[in-house]
């Protein structure tokens, strides 16, 4: 699993490539952690578009982000792709709770307009 995180206004990106399971999770919920610490405002943007296939420690890392961002009036946005992450979050029923967009161009323009 590879994460890169950038800050660009008005939020933080980061995005995600290959497998959220078992063993990419530590690796992104310790990317999440940096970029969380760094953000302000706590806007965030999670890019998952390269994401082929998530299990539920990489859901749960997720979760507890996207938890953390509520707690502290914060905003997170996920980008997500058709296919099995959508689908994931569709039968978790998660997909009531995160925001979604379809782009990375669509969730900068969410927080954009929010702005």
């Amino acid at each position: 699993m590879v994460v890169r995180y950038w800050r660009e206004e008005p939020c933080t990106v980061l995005h995600v490539v290959g497998d959220l399971d078992v063993a990419g999770a530590p690796r992104l919920r310790a990317e999440l952690e940096q970029a969380l610490a760094a953000a302000d405002p706590l806007n965030l943007v999670v890019d998952l578009t390269e994401v082929p296939f998530c299990d539920s420690v990489g859901l749960g890392v997720l979760v507890a982000a996207f938890n953390h961002v509520r707690r502290m009036n914060g905003r997170m946005i996920l980008v997500v792709a058709p296919g099995m992450i959508r689908r994931l979050l569709t039968i978790t029923h998660l997909d009531r709770h995160f925001e979604t967009s379809d782009s990375l161009n669509e969730a900068r323009q969410a927080f954009a307009g929010a702005a």
